[in-house]
């Protein structure tokens, strides 16, 4: 679904004017460790798996579940990654301005689900599972940010260190 129902009636009130929104992002691996990637419909751009959460919605549901509407893979929430907070404006093609929160979360496959990729909504051209070390190209900027905190996470997480990532103070702490 590209728009949630709750935020087209909310843009019938507020027009186009600025919407804060809570948004999630899965960092999907398989047991190669490869990350699931979509060609988004709208940029044409390669992207990790994001959305919307919607109202009463916990965030590890939603991100469970957009993975699962715009990939077909079946994901569990291994670990909350990072809760970051937009610092600029995005202005859509209709002129909706929005900012978000982005909750990410580090997912793995879920024991018994599926993990062959399909394309499963008009969201995406393409799905499919690359090495980390070789992504393809163009990746969204949402993406090349994202992937710095989640590369960031994981070499922590290695050491020991598997605290969230968050900013204060304007520092990734």
């Amino acid at each position: 679904m590209p728009t949630p129902e709750f935020v087209l009636e909310l843009r019938k009130k507020i027009g186009h004017d600025l919407l804060w929104l809570t948004g999630v992002t899965g960092y999907v691996r398989d047991g190669e460790g490869r990350v699931l990637l979509g060609r988004r419909s709208d940029t044409g751009e390669w992207a990790l798996v994001y959305g919307i959460n919607e109202p009463g919605e916990q965030p590890a549901d939603t991100v469970v579940r957009e993975i699962k509407e715009e990939t077909g893979v079946d994901a569990v929430v291994t670990d909350l990654v990072a809760v970051v907070s937009s610092d600029r404006v995005i202005t859509y093609a209709n002129g909706d301005n929005t900012m978000y929160m982005d909750h990410s979360f580090l997912c793995e496959l879920k024991p018994g689900g599926n993990a062959q990729p399909f394309v499963g909504d008009e969201e995406s051209l393409s799905v499919g599972w690359f090495d980390p070390d070789d992504l393809p190209s163009p990746l969204a900027k949402s993406t090349v940010e994202r992937m710095a905190i989640f590369r960031r996470y994981l070499e922590n997480k290695a050491r020991g260190d598997v605290h969230a990532i968050f900013v204060t103070d304007g520092r990734m702490i």
